[in-house]
C-alpha cells in the first residue's frame, strides 16, 4: 500500500465499516476505515465526549517485535512534533492512546483530496492555485522549522487541498525534532525518493532546506503534471536528482522563479522563506507582507549572485538591442530548466561580479538608454544617456550585454502589461544576478574576452517599479540590465559581446 492510503481524510463513500463497533479509549467510536498502508490503518471515528468526527491512525506493527518498538516510538514522535505546531496548514493532532498493545493517534479529520489526487484527475493546475498551495505549505514548514521539526516527507500525497482553498500538510510521522535521537535503521530511506533533496541523497541529515527542496519538487509536479525526478527504479531516481535537469514548460514569471529558487542544489544557496513567499504572492497577484524572521533556512547575503534562478522568457523592449536574441536564448534556457538540475554560475563569472546597482527614483544610476555602449565608469552616480553613449566599435567604458523584463512582466506604462506587485529588492536582485551571470558565461561574452572584465546587474528601485508611466515615457521601470567593464577601469577598444543576427 502507498502512503496515500493512510491519509487522515476520505469521502464517506470510501469508508468501510469497523468490525464490531469498536470503541477506543472509551470515547472514540470507529465508524469506518479510510485507508491503510505499511504503517497502519486510518479510521473515521466519532469522539463521543466532544461530539465531533476525527481521524484515528492505528499503528500496525510488523511481526518482528524489534520493528514494532521503532515504529511505535516514531509514531509517538509524530504526536509530540505535531502537537507543538500551530499553523492553519498543519493537520492538528488531538490525542494519543495506547491500548491493548496498540497505539492510536487521534487527529483532525480533513475531508479533501490530496494534491496528488487533484493533479491525477485534472492534470497540471493553474499557476495561481499552485502558488496559493505553495504559500500555505511554506507557512506550515516555517512553523515546523521554527519549532525544530523537519518534516522529511513533503510531497503531493501529504498535502490536502479543500474546495474552499484550505490546504493541510499532514503526516509528520517521519518528521523528527532536532533534540530527538534518530530512529531510522541502517540503510533505510526515510521519505519519498523522488522528492528527496540532493544533500539527503548524499547521506547528510535532513535539514529545513531539505523540506524547501521537496516543496519545490511538489510545486513542479502541481504545475507540470509530472514528477521531475521520478524514474523506473529508486537508484535511477536518486541518480536523476543528483545529475539531471527537470524542464519547466508550462509556467513562467514569479512561480517559475520560486520553483527554480527552491531547486538550487546547494542547500545554503536556496531561496529563503521570505523570498519564496514574495514570489508566490506575486504569482497570485497580491502583495506579500513582511514576515518576522524565524528559525530555518539560510539567508543569502546582499550582493552575492544567486544560482539557478531566472525569470520567464520576457517580451523584448521595443527599442532594439542587437544582442537580444542571445539574451532571450539564455533566459529561455534557464527558465526551461536546461541549467536547472546541476548548473551553477561559473566560478569565473561569480568572481568577476560586482554588487548589484539600482536605477530610477532614488536609484544609484541615472539611465535613459540610447545605445549599447557608454563612455562613463560603471559605478554609482553614473548617468547613461544619449550624451554619454559611445560607439561600440571604438573606445568605450561600459557595454550592455543583456536586458529584459523582470518576472516576465512589461513596464507599468504598457496597457497590456501584467501588473505584479514589487516582490522586494532581494528577489529582484537575485533574478537579475542569475541571468547576468549565466549570460556572461555564455557565448554572448566569448570566453577569450572574459579575462580582465567584470559585470554588474542593474535593477529598478521599488519607487521606480511602482511609478506610473505615461505613453511617451521610457519603459525601463521593470527591467534588469547586465553591464560589463574592464576590471582595471580602462577602455574597451572594441565590441566585446557577440552579435547575433
Amino acid at each position: 500500500m502507498t502512503d496515500e492510503q493512510t491519509r487522515p481524510y476520505g469521502p464517506p463513500q470510501q469508508t468501510f465499516q469497523a468490525p464490531g463497533g469498536r470503541i477506543v479509549a472509551g470515547r472514540y467510536a470507529l465508524l469506518g476505515e479510510l485507508g491503510r498502508g505499511g504503517m497502519g490503518i486510518v479510521w473515521r471515528a466519532q469522539d463521543q465526549v466532544i461530539g465531533r468526527q476525527v481521524a484515528i491512525k492505528e499503528l500496525k506493527f510488523p511481526n518482528a517485535p524489534e520493528d514494532a518498538s521503532v515504529l511505535s516510538e516514531r509514531m509517538l514522535r509524530e504526536v509530540r512534533s505535531g502537537g507543538r505546531l500551530n499553523d492553519p496548514a498543519v493537520v492538528t493532532v488531538y490525542d494519543v492512546v495506547t491500548e491493548n498493545g496498540a497505539t492510536y493517534i487521534v487527529m483532525e479529520l480533513v475531508e479533501a483530496p490530496t494534491l496528488a489526487d487533484l493533479v491525477r484527475e485534472r492534470g497540471p493546475l493553474p499557476a495561481q492555485q499552485v502558488a496559493q498551495v505553495g504559500e500555505r505549505v511554506l507557512s506550515a514548514l516555517r512553523a515546523a522549522h521554527a519549532a525544530g521539526i523537519v518534516h522529511r516527507d513533503v510531497k503531493p500525497a501529504n498535502i490536502m487541498v479543500a474546495p474552499d482553498g484550505r490546504v493541510k500538510l499532514t503526516d509528520f510521522g517521519i518528521a523528527h525534532a532536532a533534540d530527538d535521537p534518530r530512529l531510522t535503521t541502517s540503510g533505510m530511506i526515510v521519505g519519498s525518493p523522488a522528492f528527496m533533496a540532493p544533500e539527503r541523497v548524499e547521506g547528510r541529515d535532513a535539514m529545513p532546506e531539505s523540506d524547501l527542496w521537496s516543496l519545490g519538487t511538489t510545486l513542479f509536479f502541481a504545475a507540470e503534471g509530472i514528477v521531475a525526478f521520478e524514474r523506473s527504479t529508486t537508484a535511477a531516481t536518486l541518480h536523476a536528482i543528483m545529475t539531471e535537469a527537470p524542464y519547466l514548460t508550462r509556467v513562467q514569471g514569479p512561480l517559475a522563479a520560486a520553483i527554480l529558487g527552491l531547486l538550487v542544489t546547494k542547500p545554503e544557496a536556496r531561496m529563503s522563506y521570505d523570498q519564496v513567499r514574495s514570489l508566490l504572492s506575486a504569482a497570485q497577484g497580491v502583495q506579500a507582507q513582511p514576515t518576522p524572521p524565524s528559525g530555518g533556512t539560510a539567508m543569502m547575503q546582499p550582493g552575492q549572485p544567486m544560482t539557478r534562478l531566472a525569470p520567464a522568457p520576457a517580451k523584448r523592449n521595443l527599442r532594439p538591442l542587437w544582442l537580444s536574441l542571445a539574451a532571450v536564448a539564455v533566459i529561455g534556457a534557464l527558465v526551461g530548466g536546461i541549467f536547472l538540475g546541476r548548473w551553477m554560475a561559473a566560478p569565473a563569472g561569480n568572481a568577476q561580479a560586482q554588487p548589484t546597482l539600482t536605477y530610477g527614483i532614488n536609484g544609484q544610476l541615472k539611465i535613459d538608454l540610447s545605445g549599447d555602449c557608454y563612455n562613463v565608469p560603471l559605478a554609482e552616480n553614473t548617468t547613461m544617456n544619449s550624451e554619454t553613449s559611445g560607439n561600440c566599435a571604438k573606445n568605450h567604458l561600459v557595454e550592455v550585454y543583456a536586458k529584459g523584463d523582470l518576472l516576465g512582466v512589461e513596464s507599468a506604462g504598457d496597457k497590456d502589461a501584467t501588473v505584479v506587485a514589487y516582490p522586494g529588492a532581494e528577489v529582484v536582485s537575485r533574478i537579475a544576478e542569475a541571468v547576468c551571470s549565466a549570460t556572461f558565461n555564455s557565448d554572448v561574452v566569448p570566453a577569450q574576452q572574459r579575462s580582465g572584465l567584470y559585470w554588474r546587474a542593474v535593477v529598478p528601485t521599488e519607487a521606480e517599479w511602482n511609478r506610473p508611466l505615461g505613453e511617451d515615457d521610457h519603459d525601463y521601470s521593470r527591467e534588469y540590465l547586465c553591464l560589463l567593464a574592464k576590471t582595471d577601469g580602462g577602455q574597451l577598444t572594441s565590441q566585446i559581446t557577440t552579435k547575433v543576427k
